[in-house]
């Protein structure tokens, strides 16, 4: 509900505190109907203007405490917001460096990665003469196949030598 800009609504509920119930599905559900309606195509009144800029102070309120018009308001809202879910306790040092090594070690899986890497020359490249079979399977004429680098500089050596 907080991040629909919605939090206000839990904290005048009558019903327990329980996230996942089944009052508070339906209150969901209903507010992200309100929201959806409110929030989509081109605002055209006041009202609807109003409506997604009171919406998007709801939905972070620390950002609007400086408002002129709202900000009052808004401290105190947020005040009401973090006493009724509570404040989450600061991160440690220690903690954020072993998430982020746990998230390193992690193997990312990837469909196309692990297709290419079925290759039979993932670790070792294919020696010349498994090369020359590719080229010809392919029907590539052996007299007219690019140049090694060997080959390349081998050449660049006898010009230089003229």
């Amino acid at each position: 509900m907080e991040q629909m800009g919605f939090a206000v609504c839990c904290l005048a509920c009558d019903a327990p505190d329980a996230a996942g119930s089944e009052r508070c599905r339906f209150c969901i559900d209903g507010h992200s109907r309100s929201r959806d309606h409110l929030t989509s195509g081109k605002a055209t009144s006041k009202a609807q203007r109003l409506a997604r800029e009171l919406i998007t102070m709801l939905v972070d309120p620390a950002n609007h405490i400086d408002d002129d018009a709202h900000g009052d308001w808004m401290v105190r809202y947020l005040a009401l917001v973090n006493e009724h879910q509570g404040v989450a306790k600061a991160k440690t040092h220690k903690e954020v460096v072993a998430r982020f090594e746990a998230e390193r070690k992690k193997r990312k899986r990837s469909i196309i990665r692990d297709v290419a890497n079925q290759n039979k020359w993932l670790d070792q490249p294919p020696d010349a003469s498994e090369r020359e079979d590719l080229l010809s399977a392919f029907g590539a004429d052996p007299e007219h196949r690019p140049k090694t680098w060997e080959e390349l500089l081998e050449e660049i050596e006898g010009l230089l030598d003229d």
